[in-house]
């Protein structure tokens, strides 16, 4: 929100010594994000004064069109001659008033003026456009053609408020109220310790029969609406400069009178408004919700297919307007010769917030009136904003009021909220009393009553107060964030980072010791990224949990898996040139429960009881925390020192190893088939449990399928594990290695056996049977050959290490614990000793 300090001064009489700063400062203190202030005309340099062409000489021979002018610009160039100027915009004739500069100014951005030949002429000054003055869009991108009416000689600066400072708010979405002058008034006002000149302070007439008859068929999504009605507006009148500069100011373009004044209403109050074109409705005007599929052009020439939650306003033939978002191209006004409007119905009306918010983001069409009714506007200014507009018809277009005020309203009471008096000392920790609660809430607008207990009554225009706690918080912030004291919590000695944690930090190392760099991402998904995973319709992960307001809703549902986020971010990446990635995250997923909401609001002034936190907690989703990788490009690099390698499924795999290594638990890894991976590069990953299995993660080559629909570089390989399931199950208790003076020996074999057969069985079948002598093994070779080996069979070389710690073993003990490791995977898997 855009707040000219100028604009600003007319409802709080401002010291003329606070500066834009200053006012910053206050308003800062007071919770309201001010991000900057802008400093108008601070550059600019006078003369500037309003002139009048006199003559106007075509200059021909040149590559675009020049024109030699005389102008008027009465005493200001000392003189009283006209002034001669070279110009090369064609927006004006012989007559108009207009802006000159006059050599020895200087205009915004440093551009100093004075007098030059150019195209043959001497140019002494320039007529000035909107832009070259630092005005803003006022939509014609021309010279500035002032009203006829206007002073030759006048100070232009002086006339077109050049020199002004503008306040720049970021509006939280609570503070619907400050997304209007009368708002910003009101919080500056209370700031500063003055009286406010409510600009909605207005005699209103009361409602009659002879009023625009109006029909309001849905109660909910409109509780008030209220139509005025103003005739005879001249076609000729125009938006004087005051309003169009202020408009401008706060980031409007000017339009035509009739907009441009529901525009400055709806700016200085914050109720927005529409007019209609009356000859262009055709009978009552109706409030429904729209049919499905229904249509309607709005003002932005866009033919949009209405939803059946969609409000509209309606007259005979269907829909006019989208209510509280965007008007209706049927009955738009008019401002042109040919037939400009003379006759208008003004709506100013009261829009469920929850439901113009929708229908917003449905259509993809945010607006100032949108972006009002969806933080919440005052439904007791729409009856003063259509007065204060009627106001302005009547005395800039000649306009007559007609005496008909239509009002239609849904039974409505004021929200009341009950306090204990202290109740704000207790949430802030500081002692304020009674007398400085009642007078905090007092002046947002509150009614107070009551001792000990207070009986508060809300404003209507806070909606954001619903309960106690948002009191509390209007009192702290008025007395001042600052002056609330810093107090450090005392944790109980002896405490460090929970098992969690510390497996949380080491596996995060133990990852980027590997090469893999930490993306976290945001925890929201679309479904379909679930079909481009091609997982099953029946999949579990398909069941998430989803956001009532999500922050984007195209991503309205929490993820079920790390992976749609990484490879997002990994497709980001190799799409940015970086082609050899290494990504892991480790983080929350969210898989929902039954249907439950919590009973209980947890309170701010004490710690909640374990009751009611395990009541918060039983409302939740599962959280488990996963952790996951996504490989693509060079594993390793080529160079001096070799050919270098892609990354393959084995590297997704080894991530799992590395991963279940730090929590201390056994991974077993099989040949799988799971969603996202393909079919013959998936390994199943494994955890035994109470002699039970339980599938913890999968790893391998995504299907081509896949990384096609995704976008992602060929071969790209993914490793995605349930890091708490290993957690539960691990050991991750640090155990020193053990260390033998004693040699080792070391017996090779290589067993044959049928292709299908898991390498993880028959390593665990040597494991078992080489028994305790055994210090380690590995798999180095694998080998097939159809003539060697016969169909369907394939080697697998392992090297055996044996070692004992009290003593050097023997030849004899060494082959006799390799014999017996073979015999057991011989009986357990068929395995033969390769000849």
């Amino acid at each position: 929100m855009r707040v000219p300090l100028s604009w600003l001064r007319e409802y709080v009489d401002l010291p003329a010594t606070q500066t834009g700063r200053d006012v910053q400062a206050k308003l800062i203190s007071a919770g309201l994000e001010v991000e900057t202030v802008e400093h108008l005309g601070a550059d600019l340099k006078g003369p500037l004064v309003v002139g009048q062409v006199l003559t106007i000489e075509e200059l021909e021979g040149f590559k675009k069109p020049i024109r030699f002018c005389t102008v008027d610009v009465g005493q200001a160039n000392g003189t009283g001659e006209p002034q001669e100027i070279v110009c090369g915009a064609r927006n004006f004739a012989v007559g108009d008033k207009v802006v000159v500069v006059l050599p020895g100014a200087t205009l915004p951005g440093g551009f100093s003026i004075s007098a030059r030949k150019t195209y043959g002429k001497t140019s002494h000054g320039m007529i000035c456009s909107g832009d070259e003055l630092g005005m803003g869009d006022d939509g014609s991108h021309g010279i500035i053609v002032l009203p006829p009416e206007t002073e030759v000689g006048k100070d232009a600066i002086e006339l077109l408020e050049l020199v002004d400072e503008v306040l720049d708010i970021a509006v939280t979405a609570n503070r619907g109220d400050c997304l209007s002058i009368r708002g910003v008034a009101r919080e500056t006002a209370i700031a500063y310790g003055l009286p406010l000149s409510d600009p909605a302070l207005l005699d209103v007439p009361g409602p009659n029969a002879f009023g625009y008859p109006v029909q309001v068929s849905e109660p909910v999504g409109c509780d008030r609406f209220t139509a005025r009605t103003v005739s005879g507006l001249s076609p000729e009148a125009r938006s004087p400069i005051w309003l169009q500069r202020r408009l401008q100011k706060v980031g409007m373009r000017p339009i035509s009178l009739a907009v441009d004044v529901t525009n400055y209403v709806m700016m200085e109050l914050g109720q927005p408004l529409h007019a209609y074109d009356r000859s262009l409705v055709q009978g009552t005007i109706g409030v429904r919700r729209a049919e499905e599929g229904e249509q309607i052009v709005t003002l932005d020439g866009v033919t949009r297919t209405l939803h059946a939650e969609d409000l509209v306003i309606t007259d005979e033939r269907g829909p006019i307007g989208l209510a509280g978002v965007m008007g209706g191209a049927d009955t738009e006004i008019a401002d042109h010769e040919d037939g400009a409007t003379t006759d208008v119905v003004i709506e100013a009306a009261h829009f469920n917030a929850v439901s113009i918010a929708r229908t917003a983001r449905r259509h993809k069409l945010s607006s100032e009136a949108s972006r009002r009714f969806e933080r919440g506007v005052d439904p007791q200014a729409a009856s003063a904003a259509a007065q204060r507009t009627v106001d302005l018809l009547v005395l800039l277009a000649g306009g007559t009021a007609e005496a008909g005020v239509t009002e239609v309203l849904a039974p409505s009471a004021p929200h009341t909220i009950t306090m204990p008096a202290d109740h704000p000392d207790r949430v802030a920790g500081i002692e304020y009393g009674r007398e400085t609660v009642v007078r905090r809430l007092q002046e947002i607008g509150c009614d107070v009553y009551g001792q000990d207990e207070l009986i508060v009554t809300v404003p209507s225009w806070r909606p954001d107060l619903g309960e106690v706690n948002d009191l509390a918080e209007e009192v702290i912030r008025l007395e001042g964030y600052e002056n609330l004291p810093s107090t450090l919590p005392k944790p109980p000695s002896g405490r460090g980072l929970t098992h969690r944690q510390r497996l949380h930090r080491r596996v995060g190392r133990v990852l980027a010791g590997a090469g893999y760099v930490e993306a976290p991402n945001y925890p929201f998904v679309s479904e379909q990224v679930f079909d481009q995973l091609a997982l099953d319709a029946d999949d579990p992960a398909r069941r998430v949990v989803k956001l009532v307001n999500p922050l984007n809703d195209e991503e309205p549902a929490l993820r079920t898996s790390l992976l749609p986020g990484l490879l997002g971010a990994l497709r980001r990446n190799d799409g940015r040139g970086s082609h050899d990635l290494a990504l892991f995250e480790t983080g929350l997923v969210f898989l929902p429960r039954e249907e439950q909401r919590a009973a209980v609001s947890p309170p701010v002034d004490r710690r909640p009881t374990d009751e009611e936190i395990a009541e918060l907690n039983a409302a939740l989703p599962d959280q488990p925390r996963h952790v996951a990788v996504v490989l693509a490009g060079a594993r390793e690099q080529a160079g001096w020192w070799g050919k270098g390698r892609p990354s393959d499924w084995a590297d997704a795999v080894q991530a799992a190893r590395a991963v279940a290594g730090e929590a201390g638990a056994e991974l077993v890894v099989r040949g799988g088939q799971y969603g996202p991976w393909h079919p013959g590069r998936c390994a199943e990953l494994v955890i035994v449990t109470d002699g039970a299995e339980r599938v913890v993660g999968h790893a391998g080559e995504l299907h081509p399928r896949v990384v096609k629909a995704l976008g992602l570089p060929a071969r790209t390989c993914a490793m995605e594990l349930d890091l708490d399931a290993v957690e539960r199950v691990g050991d991750s208790t640090p155990q020193a290695p053990g260390i033998s003076t004693f040699p080792v020996a070391t017996q090779d074999v290589a067993l044959v056996v049928d292709k299908f057969v898991p390498h993880a069985d028959v390593e665990a079948a040597l494991r078992d049977g080489a028994g305790e002598l055994l210090e380690a093994i590995r798999l180095f070779d694998v080998y097939e050959n159809a003539e060697q080996l016969g169909d369907g069979r394939k080697s697998l070389a392992y090297a055996l290490r044996f070692r004992a710690a009290d003593r050097t073993l023997t030849v004899d003990e060494a082959s006799a614990a390799r014999d017996a490791a073979v015999a057991l995977a011989g009986e357990r898997t068929g395995a033969v000793l390769r000849g």
